[in-house]
């Protein structure tokens, strides 16, 4: 089978390694960036690139490009799919893209599926992609009503070839609401934590806790920019919400009022001990 990679970033590119490694599958990469070109094929990520990025003959096509870049790339080529051809974007929001290309992949004979990964680094672009980025993680797809369930079920032995354990369905709305909260928001709060004027002198006053809650903080700024814009209802909500608690947190200690305070720790405590109950995987 020939399996195409569009855009060898962070997560395209260990999609292209971790394809190449782990499965007989030939594939066929592409970037915009001939460095990144360069790069992919002197590491072996790729068997070969794509003719000015055709994904002619290709039978799964994985995009790995930003979403509004993946909806314009898939429009461009929608007549290049091959008939009966995979394509799968692994961008992370969902409606953006899976609302602009339903139409056209039934139009052109082509299936579309959105997905992403639950994996990665607060790193970003090629350098930093391995073939065992997905080892053990969850890959969340948003497959339209009606999809074929053997195309789905032969996706899924595909990527669990690639080291995912789980593969999580949910609609592109469901999906872009949890990752408002389980993702953007902690990104945001990152990048607002580091800002305080002590954060230079944490040197020797740290146990840990303050590298947990700036790691996210080195995030490329256009990617996260156009994921919280285009994600924008569910992210400024989730923002407002963590506001509002946050202001009963500050009441309660210049008020001195350890009844409240106490109540408010106990509370996130046992939301946080009920989590502990989740499985991750059934």
């Amino acid at each position: 089978m020939k399996v195409g990679v569009v855009g060898l970033g962070l997560i395209g590119g260990s999609m292209a390694k971790a394809v190449k490694k782990k499965t007989d599958h030939e594939v066929i990469g592409w970037d915009a960036s001939e460095t990144i070109r360069y790069s992919a094929l002197l590491m072996e990520a790729v068997h070969g690139f794509m003719d000015n990025g055709n994904p002619k003959d290709c039978d799964i096509v994985i995009i790995g490009l930003y979403p509004q870049l993946t909806v314009d790339y898939i429009k461009e080529h929608a007549k290049d799919f091959k008939k009966g051809a995979v394509v799968v974007d692994v961008a992370g929001v969902k409606r953006l893209v899976c609302r602009q290309v339903q139409e056209v992949a039934a139009e052109h004979g082509f299936n579309f599926v959105g997905a992403h990964p639950m994996a990665g680094v607060e790193r970003s672009g090629f350098t930093y992609s391995t073939a065992d980025m997905f080892n053990n993680a969850t890959l969340i797809v948003t497959p339209y009503t009606g999809t074929d369930i053997g195309m789905m079920n032969a996706l899924s032995m595909f990527f669990k070839k690639l080291g995912f354990a789980r593969l999580q369905v949910a609609t592109d709305a469901e999906h872009d609401q949890m990752i408002a909260y389980t993702s953007q928001l902690a990104h945001v709060v990152s990048s607002a934590y580091i800002k305080s004027e002590l954060s230079p002198n944490f040197k020797g006053f740290s146990a840990g806790s303050f590298h947990d809650m700036t790691r996210v903080a080195k995030l490329n700024e256009n990617m996260w920019t156009e994921l919280f814009l285009a994600n924008g209802d569910f992210l400024a909500d989730e923002v407002d919400a963590l506001c509002e608690r946050m202001q009963a947190y500050s009441r309660a200690i210049r008020a001195k009022d350890a009844e409240t305070l106490r109540k408010l720790l106990k509370d996130g405590k046992e939301r946080r001990l009920a989590v502990d109950e989740i499985k991750e995987f059934d």
